[in-house]
């Protein structure tokens, strides 16, 4: 008989965003944004929890009304320097202290409301043996090694990899984003380790469409836009099949 895993799913909200104000709480489809990744984590029948961590009350009282448990988040790590690495650990000893051990830990952050519940799954089913963190990725829309460039001391710019210049984007190294559609690990590989490259990871490739991660205003006009139209949304979910 195999044995089941407990997997908690965690949703990390601030109460504060100078970038764009309130981003957490922002409205598509009439669901703010937190109420989409907890609704996409009831989908999972493999999430046994799903939590909210956070410093805001009113970003609590949501997750409650969506069905999350609230974790309270302390101030030093709710601040515009702390590390999402340290918040990912304070919430794993709060559930640990309150329901035991779990198997599995998911953050599906609230600033990517487009993602799918099966490319959730499929980060779940790739944390098998040897694999410490799973992340997600689309194909990038720069290349370091062809047209990304920065600015020199004198104000030039000059590419970004000047080991070797690449005239065509075909005969560059194939690059990827990081995107922010779901990260899972174990609890003991984060309690350890001080960031998710101090272990093995896999990157599950999802469609461009999927991973719009609301930092500015614009990113925010791109997803409510394509989540408001079905009929767009379901033109590029068969186009990325």
């Amino acid at each position: 008989m195999v044995e089941s895993k407990v997997s908690y799913c965690f949703v990390f909200a601030r109460g504060g965003s100078k970038g764009l104000p309130g981003k957490n709480l922002l409205p598509i489809n009439g669901v703010p944004l937190i109420g989409h990744s907890i609704e996409i984590a009831k989908k999972i029948n493999q999430i046994n929890k799903i939590f909210v961590s956070t410093d805001s009350e009113e970003i609590a009282e949501v997750g409650s009304l969506f069905g999350a448990e609230v974790i309270e988040r302390p101030e030093d790590l709710a601040s515009d320097t702390a590390s999402e690495w340290e918040a990912w650990k304070h919430a794993i000893e709060h559930v640990g202290k309150k329901y035991g051990d779990f198997d599995q830990f998911i953050s599906l952050p609230a600033t990517a409301p487009c993602r799918r519940y099966i490319d959730v799954r499929r980060c779940m089913q790739a944390l098998v043996d040897g694999v410490d963190m799973v992340i997600t990725t689309t194909d990038s829309q720069r290349n370091p090694w062809f047209n990304m460039v920065t600015n020199n001391s004198e104000g030039y710019a000059h590419p970004v990899n000047t080991s070797r210049v690449f005239n065509r984007r075909q005969d560059a190294p194939e690059c990827q984003d990081m995107a922010t559609v779901a990260y899972v690990s174990r609890p003991s590989f984060i309690r350890d380790n001080q960031n998710l490259w101090d272990g093995k990871v896999k990157a599950i490739k999802v469609p461009q469409h999927t991973a719009v991660d609301i930092d500015t205003f614009y990113d925010y006009s791109v997803a409510k836009m394509l989540m408001e139209s079905p009929r767009l949304m379901d033109r590029l979910n068969g186009l990325a099949e």
